[in-house]
């Protein structure tokens, strides 16, 4: 199973996107036009380990809602992601059981090779 996490709204999602070539098979989900459920972040943590390796402290409203000057746990990082979208790191990258959260080079390539070998 490949699902994919994205922002069809953002230049950077939409370009990995294109270098990863997900094929018919892969889920694609917006999560601007289709709401992460809570089930589905609960699904994330599980495979990455913590809600913080899923946050993305460059949305522009983590400085705007003052969040920078908070001391976060799991539980706020959870509320905020299923709270606003833009709080979730992109694109997040799901192939089988392994998870790949944002755009670092080296993980897309790492998603790419994990995508290649489920299509084997």
């Amino acid at each position: 199973m490949i699902k994919i996490y994205h922002l069809g709204t953002c230049s950077t999602c939409q370009r990995i996107l294109k270098e990863l070539r997900p094929g018919p098979k892969a889920v694609l989900q917006d999560i601007k036009t289709e709401q992460i459920t809570p089930a589905q972040l609960d699904e994330m943590k599980k495979l990455s380990g913590s809600y913080e390796s899923l946050f993305s402290r460059i949305a522009m409203k983590y400085r705007s809602m003052g969040l920078a000057d908070k001391n976060l746990g799991e539980k706020d990082y959870r509320k905020y992601i299923l709270q606003e979208y833009t709080f979730l790191k992109r694109p997040v990258i799901i192939v089988n059981d392994q998870i790949f959260i944002g755009n670092s080079p080296k993980n897309i390539a790492a998603a790419k090779t994990a995508m290649k070998q489920h299509a084997g």
